[in-house]
């Protein structure tokens, strides 16, 4: 129920180890203490939130559109025992308010559309406490600017953009953001994909019965294309690390990889 990139150390880890290690990559680059307060943009089905919430004593309030999102969030929060230490709100992020030491925004900017990069930029930023960085972790684009694939467009995201990675950065530069570190996954998300793509093989006869053969059909395609331009294309996933001052993050990025390798000393 994580419906965004996974993090494989190893191409042959299953889908579930790289989830588990997109977690920990994560919250290693966040630098979590107790007591933290987090806002997430994007809640997804909430197995970042629990995970943060359970492994590092934080607080998250985390917001979707999404009902079924929501639900499922919430009954993850109570059968993980961290119903205290989150809230999932059935809200729109640009009516978020107050300030938090840490911003995570996973899988949604892609979602907004390109008209809206500013306003989702400056909003993050107006989260921040002073002191306090986010992290944004999108598909982007290595080529210029470009459409969105018209199947793409009409039947699996309708209003979403995949921005070219100078999109992106003139974004940051309109609303006076400091990029304090970009980190590009190129592979990864193939093999996200490939696994999506083998699990949903392995219970089609179910999917039928659920919904239809036009609907298995729809995303095979679906999932197949998409996993052909992360292999072919010009496609990847980038995480950003952004800040309002410019020593907000850590100046040297070791930070990064000696907090994950102490994590999963931890078996966190």
């Amino acid at each position: 129920m994580n419906y965004s990139c996974a993090y494989y150390t190893h191409p042959e880890n299953s889908l579930e180890q790289a989830q588990q290690d997109k977690m920990r990559h994560i919250a290693a680059k966040l630098r979590l203490q107790p007591g933290m307060s987090v806002a997430e943009v994007g809640s997804g089905w909430g197995g970042l939130a629990c995970y943060l919430a359970r492994n590092f004593g934080v607080t998250i309030t985390s917001v979707s559109l999404s009902p079924e999102q929501i639900r499922i969030a919430r009954q993850r929060a109570i059968d993980m025992g961290v119903a205290d230490k989150v809230t999932f709100l059935e809200q729109d992020y640009r009516h978020m308010s107050g300030t938090y030491d840490r911003v995570i925004s996973i899988a949604m900017m892609e979602a907004i559309g390109i008209g809206n990069f500013d306003n989702y930029f400056a909003k993050l930023k107006s989260l921040m406490k002073p002191g306090g960085y986010g992290l944004v972790h999108a598909i982007g684009r290595m080529s210029p600017p470009g459409t969105t694939a018209p199947f793409i467009r009409k039947y699996i995201f309708p209003g979403g953009y995949v921005p070219a990675i100078s999109e992106v950065f003139a974004s940051t530069e309109r609303t006076g953001a400091w990029v304090a570190d970009c980190e590009v996954l190129r592979l990864h998300y193939y093999w996200t994909l490939k696994a999506w793509r083998e699990n949903f093989a392995a219970i089609r006869p179910q999917a039928a019965a659920m919904y239809d053969e036009r609907f298995c059909r729809m995303w095979e395609f679906y999932l197949i294309s998409c996993e052909l331009g992360f292999l072919h294309g010009s496609n990847m996933i980038y995480q950003i690390l952004i800040s309002d001052r410019r020593d907000d993050v850590p100046v040297l990025r070791d930070f990064i990889q000696d907090d994950e390798r102490a994590l999963a000393a931890r078996g966190i």
